[in-house]
């Protein structure tokens, strides 16, 4: 089932590559969305796809790249809306 979820990433997570880490391997996954970072040093990801493939990239930025230190995510999911082609990082 296609859903959608907004994810909010917490902890070292800026100047590390994360945003790069998490667009690799959104379209791996075939998800679509962005990645952001946010003034608060926290990165934001908005994702649509299969629902089992978003846990599975959530499964990965929990663990993180290896410069990165992953301290809490937050999820929210929400309905399928088809607002993405592609996967990007957005500055």
């Amino acid at each position: 089932m296609k859903v959608s979820a907004h994810i909010l990433v917490k902890g070292h997570v800026q100047r590390v590559g994360f945003r790069w880490f998490v667009e690799k391997e959104a379209v791996l996954l075939n998800l679509t969305g962005f990645v952001r970072n946010l003034n608060s040093g926290d990165v934001e990801a908005q994702v649509e796809g299969e629902r089992g493939l978003i846990e599975e990239l959530i499964k990965k930025i929990k663990i993180g790249n290896r410069l990165s230190q992953v301290n809490d995510v937050r999820i929210d999911w929400g309905q399928f809306e088809n607002k993405f082609d592609s996967f990007m990082i957005r500055v």
